[in-house]
């Protein structure tokens, strides 16, 4: 299709952008157009006896194509009459974005999906779907890659938007990915990014980073303890509420996942605006349970946590324990335990927080399991590493992390008052 239309027996040109096609001194012209171009077809004549030529990138290339007019859901339209005129209209394919394509098909068909390139998906009698590489994933599950590492629109039948839409319509969950940093703050569709790179480099097998599009779900209560500011108020309203945070993803494994079903695509509505990115599955099921009201809990083994903390994962460099010299067996390393506080949680006593000299005895709590401890991580809204035992009477606190205490509240705030003190922690 054109949007500009040479008319070989009037000598003029026109412009199907616009109401009028360029000439206001002619009313009713495109009526009179298509309804003769109408009746030509209707008598047998051949497209290239109606005087239309495509006036666009066809003849400026010095090649005549001819055209004929149709209407479509009351869009005026031109269409070339042989496909290969068509094809010139569309920018030739990068060396990058094939590199993408044959990765894309490599690392699904490594992961034991199918995939192919250049897939037209029929979804009616005239009307077809063209994907990029569309991988078949888990449980009947497609998804169509489109790579755009040129111009896209942003209105129109030939938008990202309107593009994104008819595919999801139609079964397709439309993944949309880039090197250009301005489409990454768009929010017409589920847009990832990477850093550009040259061909040669998109197609090794070597580690692609996404840097832009792929996001964890932070489930936090709106209280003194919170790392946020209250999204709704100055002050601390004391709801719950959710907050993406942004994360690196490796390009394979985000093939991978979405074509098994553990990456997934979300809608998040924060403040005005409805922010569109891809996020782990449980984080998925976890925002529907916020949104219809059910109680949120911290996930068993929550996505991402690793990168929370500071250790390296490398092996130990700390040495063994030496060998008997009798048996030649190595000792068991004792492992000391964390102290747990007992539920239900109590007021600690003055006597916890006397020295050891004049306290009674250290308080030893007892241990508790890991839904007991996801329970009251979530009553604190931190994650459940964060948790350790108050210095002063053992119950369970935010002990490590930002703006941690050695100490709970009620401690600090009777240690305050002077009668009494916290013992030393080392």
């Amino acid at each position: 299709m054109a949007n500009i239309v040479w008319h070989e027996k009037w000598k003029i040109e026109l412009d199907l952008t616009r109401e009028d096609l360029g000439h206001e001194s002619k009313p009713g012209l495109w009526e009179l157009l298509y309804r003769t171009d109408r009746m030509d077809a209707d008598r047998g004549v051949p497209v290239s006896g109606r005087g239309l030529q495509c006036g666009g990138v066809c003849r400026k290339a010095g090649v005549v194509a001819w055209m004929h007019l149709r209407e479509r859901n009351g869009r005026r339209e031109a269409v070339h009459e042989r496909s290969e005129d068509e094809e010139r209209h569309r920018a030739p394919m990068s060396d990058e974005h094939k590199a993408y394509q044959e990765r894309i098909v490599r690392t699904a068909e490594g992961a034991g999906f199918r995939a192919d390139s250049e897939v037209r998906t029929s979804v009616g009698p005239r009307s077809w779907i063209q994907t990029d590489t569309l991988v078949q994933g888990e449980g009947g599950l497609r998804i169509g890659w489109e790579v755009q590492l040129s111009s896209a629109g942003v209105e129109g039948p030939r938008s990202v938007k309107a593009r994104a839409g008819k595919a999801a319509k139609y079964g397709i969950t439309p993944a949309w990915h880039t090197d250009r940093a301005d489409y990454a703050t768009r929010n017409d569709t589920q847009w990832t990014r990477s850093n550009w790179l040259p061909a040669h480099v998109i197609a090794k097998s070597g580690d692609l980073r996404v840097v832009s599009g792929f996001r964890l779900l932070d489930f936090w209560r709106c209280d003194v303890r919170a790392l946020y500011r209250c999204p709704d108020t100055s002050n601390r309203c004391g709801t719950m509420h959710v907050t993406p945070k942004v994360r690196d993803v490796f390009f394979d494994d985000l093939v991978r996942r979405t074509a098994a079903g553990t990456i997934v695509p979300i809608e998040l509505r924060v403040g005005s605006r409805t922010q569109r990115f891809w996020v782990p599955e449980d984080d998925r099921n976890r925002l529907d349970d916020f949104n219809s009201g059910k109680p949120i809990l911290p996930a068993a083994d929550p996505e991402g946590e690793q990168r929370h903390r500071s250790g390296s994962h490398r092996a130990p460099t700390c040495r063994p324990s030496a060998p008997d010299a009798d048996t030649g067996v190595v000792p068991p390393i004792a492992i000391p335990s964390i102290p747990i506080q007992p539920s239900p949680r109590t007021t600690p006593q003055p006597a916890a927080f006397l020295a050891p000299s004049a306290a009674a005895g250290p308080v030893v709590p007892r241990q508790v399991g890991p839904d007991e401890r996801a329970a009251v991580a979530s009553e604190l809204g931190c994650p459940a590493w964060e948790l350790g035992p108050c210095s002063g009477c053992g119950q369970l606190m935010r002990r490590y992390g930002y703006n941690a205490a050695v100490a709970c509240a009620s401690c600090r705030s009777l240690a305050s008052s002077g009668s009494v003190r916290l013992p030393r922690t080392g």
